[in-house]
């Protein structure tokens, strides 16, 4: 934690932050004063596309979910900085987050990028991308909403795409094979540029909620 990260803590966490006490599941059109799509991003590391997203899709709100406490800092920082008011944060683990903070059928989008692969074979039961986690991420997007997510770890790619096909209520939105490319509204960050540069693999996988 920097000085600069922990001033905006103590000036502006209360202007962003969500808390899992806060008791039912909030009405977002309460949380942001007005009714607009809500984005949920579950492990936004230090939030640099996460504020990025914000400012640019301003006709949204973004929820971001961090356990880490350094990242919230610097999200917290940067968007105040910026006056950006359709942002807000937990600070927790998302499996409580959605258990407890997510009314069924309140978010257009949820979004994880580049979580941990857990690369060696005895750590892969701890990769954050499961049937359980997909199950309930369903469960809280509207029909017709969005689940995207985004690895540069072809393994942990490929076990997405067997997850999340394996969980009924999704259709893939590939048009070619079975991954999508980078939309638009998803930034380039630049460790992904410069693994681009060396000649390493980012796999987009996009899937739309549907009513069976």
């Amino acid at each position: 934690m920097t000085e600069g990260q922990q001033k905006a803590l103590d000036n502006h966490w209360s202007q962003y932050r969500l808390s899992l006490f806060d008791g039912a599941p909030p009405s977002w059109q309460g949380v942001f004063q007005r009714d607009a799509p809500v984005v949920l991003e579950i492990g936004f590391g230090m939030g640099d596309s996460l504020l990025e997203m914000a400012v640019n899709e301003s006709e949204k709100d973004f929820i971001g979910v961090e356990v880490h406490v350094p990242g919230a800092g610097r999200l917290v920082s940067n968007a105040a900085d910026q006056n950006v008011s359709n942002l807000k944060i937990y600070l927790a683990d998302a499996v409580d987050v959605l258990d407890d903070c997510i009314a069924a059928q309140s978010l257009s989008r949820v979004q994880i990028y580049f979580p941990d692969p857990w690369h060696k074979t005895k750590h892969i039961k701890r990769r954050l991308v499961q049937t359980a986690l997909v199950e309930k991420i369903r469960d809280k997007l509207v029909p017709g909403g969005i689940l995207h997510l985004a690895t540069d770890w072809q393994a942990y790619a490929e076990q997405m795409l067997r997850v999340v096909n394996g969980v009924p209520g999704f259709v893939s939105m590939a048009q070619e094979g079975q991954y999508c490319p980078r939309p638009a509204y998803r930034p380039e960050t630049k460790f992904e540029r410069r693994g681009l540069k060396l000649g390493h693999g980012v796999w987009d996988l996009i899937y739309q909620r549907i009513v069976e």
